[in-house]
């Protein structure tokens, strides 16, 4: 096994996905989400946009995980869901 079979490129796709999903899950919007984590609303849809070109601190993933009650490695784990 070579160091690429260990590392999935698209984790930013991931996580991003993940941290809508969990969001959706807890009935939140994105303007109460941006609110807790103290960003706007549009920085907040750019971390949660898989298309953005920058990556999302731990710290900001970690307050997120605070905020959705979601332990954080739970926002790598790869789902055959859609994204919606």
């Amino acid at each position: 096994m070579n160091n690429g079979d260990l590392f999935n490129e698209n984790i930013k796709a991931i996580i991003c996905q993940n941290i809508k999903k969990y969001r959706k899950e807890k009935g939140m919007r994105v303007m109460d989400l941006a609110e807790q984590l103290d960003v706007s609303v549009n920085h907040l849809k750019r971390i949660e946009s898989a298309n953005d070109r920058n990556n999302i601190s731990l710290m900001t993933l970690y307050k997120i995980s605070i905020i959705l009650e979601v332990r954080i490695d739970k926002f790598f784990e790869k789902g055959n869901e859609d994204s919606t």
